[in-house]
């Protein structure tokens, strides 16, 4: 085995994304998280389960 078969290979530039989340969305992910439990705090109190 020479050296440059044992060396990584670098991932292609053009890889193919699967369509999830990118880094630079955390901020929409808290956003969403929170608004969830809002909505799911409005339904348990309209509904009297508190």
């Amino acid at each position: 085995m020479t050296a440059d078969s044992a060396a990584p290979t670098a991932a292609p530039r053009n890889v193919v994304r699967t369509g999830g989340p990118k880094d630079d969305s955390a901020w929409l992910e808290h956003v969403l998280g929170w608004t969830l439990v809002v909505v799911v705090a409005m339904f348990v109190t309209q509904v009297g389960w508190l």
